[in-house]
């Protein structure tokens, strides 16, 4: 015997992955804390809002008038 701790082991849907050392495994709860602190995001895309100070299209105006 080489005197190493056995490593740990996680089950992923691939099969079971050796983790490295001092490395702990991810838990549900672990995914769904990250998922709670994330930022909300919008169930549809998006629409850009192209009026007033936002608008791309006035931007690119070449003259005045």
């Amino acid at each position: 015997m080489s005197g190493h701790p056995p490593l740990d082991v996680e089950t992923t849907p691939e099969g079971e992955q050796c983790l490295v050392p001092g490395v702990a495994p991810i838990r549900d709860r672990d995914r769904l804390a990250a998922f709670m602190a994330a930022p909300l995001r919008p169930r549809k895309a998006q629409k850009p809002l192209n009026i007033g100070l936002f608008d791309e299209d006035a931007r690119n105006q070449l003259s005045l008038f």
